[in-house]
């Protein structure tokens, strides 16, 4: 059962799904392999409804344009997607007009941000290329989300290309992946005070535990790291995703849960309403219920 301090809506704002028959998933390699097999809505849906979830967010996996109308169709055919945030070519000259042709295929109204693997770019400054630049202001005139997937050192440049452009919202996932299991806070606590002091700007409480020690990690270790979100970005900005199924490399759908609900225990109702369902609900204009 949910747990009792948890509201009764909880958005997953952050997961994915795969098919290896249609798609190969390259970055799963090495120590990812216990999560290179399929992963569909239906295998998350019992594990998300028992633990109270009612609305999610299908984000991104490669960056290969054919996957984002499948994520669409996806969530055109379930009850449980409520939004989705897809790939497509920042960098090319017509990403407008991609844009617009995603939001007329079926599902194309729950088309809500767009994500590139930024952790993957070799340049810390890709974000502010003036390609990218372009790219991300189509997204802004789209009337959706981005989604930054970046590493502690490229928080400086999530900052520069956030200030230039106020009328984007840039969620950061994984609070940009955080060394948390070697405990150290600095300087990622400094460049993520930074970029929340931005009004554009949210964050995901997601994927933590898999940057903990998988095989001991506990809540204690997780907090500094959530404090430093909570605080910096406030309920109002913060939002819950499991990163389910890359989650189950070190915990299961309901540790995720249970570990976010132990680290907000001490806000208010209004405001674990917030982290749990309203964050995401009003950042990526989610049409649930």
């Amino acid at each position: 059962m949910p747990d009792s301090t948890r509201p009764e809506a909880v958005i997953d704002a952050h997961h994915h799904v795969w098919d290896l028959s249609v798609r190969d998933q390259p970055w799963i390699t090495g120590e990812l392999a216990p999560i290179r097999r399929d992963f569909s809505l239906a295998d998350l849906e019992p594990e998300a409804r028992a633990a109270g979830v009612t609305g999610t967010v299908l984000v991104q996996t490669v960056p290969i344009a054919e996957e984002t109308p499948e994520f669409l169709a996806l969530a055109d055919g379930s009850d449980l997607v409520a939004g989705v945030v897809g790939w497509t070519d920042l960098t090319a000259p017509d990403a407008a007009d991609t844009l617009a042709a995603l939001r007329e295929l079926p599902g194309g109204d729950r088309l809500v941000g767009i994500r590139h693997p930024v952790q993957g770019e070799a340049d810390p400054q890709w974000l502010v290329r003036p390609d990218v630049r372009r790219g991300l202001a189509a997204v802004a005139d789209a009337g959706l989300a981005y989604d930054l997937l970046v590493l502690p050192h490229q928080l400086r440049a999530a900052f520069r290309v956030a200030t230039v452009l106020p009328q984007l919202t840039f969620v950061l996932d994984h609070l940009a992946k955080p060394p948390i299991a070697s405990g150290e806070l600095y300087p990622w606590a400094d460049h993520v005070r930074a970029l929340a002091a931005l009004p554009n700007t949210a964050c995901k409480l997601s994927g933590m535990v898999t940057e903990a020690a998988w095989d001991g990690w506990t809540v204690e270790d997780l907090r500094p790291y959530a404090e430093v979100v909570l605080e910096a970005f406030g309920p109002e900005r913060l939002m819950f995703g499991s990163d389910w199924p890359v989650c189950r490399l070190a915990a299961s759908y309901t540790d995720v849960v249970d570990a976010a609900t132990a680290l907000t225990a001490t806000l208010s109702p209004t405001e674990r309403a917030a982290v749990f369902s309203a964050t995401a609900t009003r950042t990526y204009g989610l049409k649930t219920g």
